[in-house]
């Protein structure tokens, strides 16, 4: 991995009017990495995908991508500057099908850089074989799809904006077991393609197996960071809780 993090946030501030939502936040992910961040609800970890994006406002230099301070740029820019998000809710554009909502995202993503190799990148087709369903029903209208396809559009969809890092928030929300675990079975093959993950979760079991570093968040702020596989579920918990509980 290289020195230099893909993506970082410095003393990062933020929030809703008056109200405070983030303080002093320190996170990075590097090239190739798969970085979790947890907590519960209401700790901050969405609001921090958010100022990342740009759809709140920060200071510039509260956010670096790839050695730049970007803090503040429009949500097209990051997007165009090889941030992708796969939002929480997956926000598919409902009256269109499958193929279409995978089209949508093409004009508006990461343009190859000069010396990129053109076969590395994201295509509908390597969606469909990603996702093999998708395929099947690829003229399908989106709102008559299972949640856990849906969420596979949402995740190819993001993937055709070409992302180096990739923010995914709450992608195993409000479904089935088996479907989770077939939607985190494809991470490694996104991981492998170049792409940086970040996964929002706020169960923590599943963030631990799927990620290389963990962030734990409370109250807008950094309660924990480290080596997942090293991280002990009383520290976790305490992290996690503000006090000493047991993790489920």
């Amino acid at each position: 991995m290289s020195e230099e993090p893909m993506l970082s946030t410095h003393a990062l501030t933020a929030g809703y009017g008056d109200f405070q939502a983030l303080f002093g936040v320190d996170f990075e992910v590097r090239a190739g990495e798969v970085v979790a961040l947890i907590g519960a609800n209401g700790a901050g970890k969405s609001t921090l995908l958010r100022s990342i994006l740009g759809l709140l406002s920060v200071a510039r230099d509260m956010v670096r991508f790839r050695g730049e301070s970007v803090g503040g740029s429009k949500p097209h820019a990051m997007v165009r500057n090889g941030i992708g998000i796969v939002p929480e809710g997956r926000r598919l554009f409902a009256g269109m099908s499958i193929e279409d909502n995978l089209r949508v995202a093409i004009d508006y993503g990461r343009k190859p850089q000069r010396g990129e190799n053109v076969a590395s990148l994201w295509t509908i087709e390597r969606i469909y074989k990603l996702f093999p369903i998708l395929r099947e029903r690829r003229d399908q209208v989106v709102h008559n799809l299972s949640g856990g396809q849906q969420q596979m559009v949402a995740i190819g969809r993001a993937l055709l904006t070409q992302p180096m890092v990739l923010l995914c928030d709450e992608i195993s929300l409000g479904l089935a077991p088996k479907v989770i675990h077939e939607i985190y079975d494809v991470l490694p093959m996104i991981r492998q393609a170049g792409t940086a993950l970040v996964l929002v979760e706020q169960d923590v079991s599943l963030a631990q197996r799927a990620s290389d570093r963990l962030y734990c968040m409370l109250e807008g702020r950094i309660t924990l960071t480290g080596d997942s596989n090293t991280m002990t579920r009383e520290a976790i918990a305490e992290a996690y809780f503000g006090a000493n509980h047991a993790v489920a």
